[in-house]
């Protein structure tokens, strides 16, 4: 279980479970009629219900996971000695004395660790798809077949940034289950999840897709559909089905504050596991691109100050040196509107295009810059193991550097020029540049927008800043206006705020 805020928990949930997504009028239509009838009858949809269930029951199945017995070091000690609660009736006793010691060097062992989770077939030869999360660290991984036949993975293939699992057994007369179109899915259509919850058995739940392109924070690639369909642990790998038995995608977690069903569950679309699953079937690995940017969606605040629609393009806070957008000479304010022909709609939906473009190859890429709309070509590079690891904040310390200080009351905050000596004191890289803030006033715009102690600023409008005069000139330039736009960073990386004056 992850905690993230308040009482509320993100939990993986190790169920099997298929969570079939699909209008009901859709599969009570005709297949000559020309049009849906407006509402579908009870019945007709609880014989959707049947018929998907009956058809995908047999492609479920049920993971059991086992670490190895360890032995636990630095603990060795008699059955019945003195950490027994029988220890004083037998210590003194010479009758036992020679039978124990025969234990005395003996370590104790840790028992077996066992966990539980859910997959579905995928191909007749054996390919089961399952999460990362289930089967990681496991020794031994189990795997129950709907009619009760058992066998041992023979193959484990994982990808933990998406949390998508391939593994194999050596099985004949297997039922596979097809795939569908995860991107057809919309807010309302129905949803059944088939899987094991609690160890109990195989079990159906039904709801509706009540979110998409969710992003709760729980891997490194995120792009959930969100569902009310009741998911419990012990279901997680399990496919989430349309109405038409097709999976849309593999059920994961659920947010919880009791560690069971609260009405919240996501599920990794099947578009992002069939790609991911193909790369760990081919390469053993995940061959992901990467364009090497920090980038952040266009707020309202921010589309006001770039004149671009909200929730259009994706803005462009920080350029990696050697990557991709550094060769390309992608600048931070950058907004790129299209990648590869197609629109971007936010950073998520821009790393969906990304990591899935052929590394080595060239693209065209459309930008917004100073208001000016350029194309740009830009050259895949394979994303390193290291990428997207970010700090903890780090508090701003007292320095002797006090006269350096300056009040900047237009903004109401205090900054200072960025030394080397202080930027290793606040944790940066010698390379940072900018100046940092050093105060700022309690209810001031700027604390209200997200200013802090310790925040470097980079950028004031389009001036860019290195010095105290730098950024002065930057607010010079601002006066004029109603809001300052500020490129501003910590450890978690950059970003853009605009506070207003």
């Amino acid at each position: 279980m992850r905690a993230l805020t308040g009482n509320r928990s993100w939990m993986f949930a190790l169920i099997g479970s298929a969570c079939l997504v699909g209008a009901a009028v859709g599969m009570a239509q005709k297949d000559n009629s020309p049009e849906f009838p407006a509402v579908a009858t009870v019945n007709d949809l609880s014989n959707v219900f049947r018929e998907v269930s009956r058809k995908a029951m047999p492609a479920i199945v049920a993971i059991e996971t086992v670490n190895k017995t360890s032995q636990v070091s630095g603990e060795k000690s008699l059955p019945f000695g003195e950490n027994s609660p029988f220890g004083d009736q037998f210590k003194n006793d010479p009758r036992f004395k020679d039978f124990f010691k025969q234990f005395q060097n003996q370590p104790r062992r840790a028992p077996r660790k066992m966990g539980t989770g859910s997959g579905f077939v995928i191909n007749k030869s054996g390919l089961i798809m399952t999460n990362s999360h289930v089967v990681r660290g496991a020794d031994v991984v189990k795997v129950i077949l709907n009619d009760g036949r058992e066998f041992t993975a023979t193959d484990i293939r994982m990808d933990p940034r998406s949390d998508v699992a391939v593994i194999k057994i050596d099985a004949p007369d297997l039922h596979a289950i097809p795939m569908g179109d995860s991107s057809k899915m919309e807010i309302g259509d129905w949803v059944l999840a088939i899987g094991n919850p609690f160890g109990i058995g195989m079990s159906v739940t039904n709801g509706i897709i009540s979110a998409k392109g969710r992003g709760p924070g729980i891997n490194d690639r995120e792009d959930y559909l969100q569902t009310d369909a009741a998911i419990n642990p012990g279901n997680s790998g399990g496919p989430l089905l349309n109405l038409r038995g097709e999976v849309i995608g593999i059920n994961t977690a659920i947010s919880s504050r009791s560690g069971g069903y609260d009405g919240v569950g996501f599920a990794i679309p099947v578009n992002m596991a069939r790609w991911v699953s193909g790369q760990l079937i081919d390469h053993g690995k995940v061959k992901r691109a990467f364009l090497g940017v920090g980038i952040q969606p266009i707020s309202s605040d921010l589309s006001k100050s770039f004149d671009i629609k909200v929730g259009q393009g994706a803005i462009v806070t920080q350029v990696m040196d050697d990557s991709p957008a550094d060769a390309a000479g992608l600048k931070t304010g950058d907004i790129i509107l299209k990648l590869a022909g197609k629109d971007v709609t936010g950073p998520r939906n821009l790393q969906g295009i990304v990591e899935q473009l052929v590394v080595g190859k060239s693209y065209v890429m459309e930008l917004l810059r100073d208001g000016k709309r350029i194309n740009q070509d830009i050259s895949m590079k394979e994303m390193p193991k290291s990428f997207s690891v970010a700090k903890d904040e780090k508090p701003l310390e007292d320095t002797k550097k006090e006269k350096q200080k300056t009040s900047v009351n237009v903004l109401k905050i205090e900054v200072q020029p960025i030394t080397q000596e202080l930027a290793q004191q606040l944790g940066y890289s010698d390379s940072v540049k900018g100046v940092v803030i050093t105060a700022v006033e309690p209810g001031s715009a700027a604390e209200e927008a997200g200013l802090m102690k310790g925040m470097i600023i980079e950028k004031i409008g389009t001036t860019e800043v290195s010095t105290m005069d730098d950024f002065n000139q930057g607010l010079k330039l601002s006066k004029d206006k109603k809001n300052v736009l500020l490129l501003v960073r910590n450890h978690s990386g950059a970003r853009f705020v605009v506070v207003p004056k």
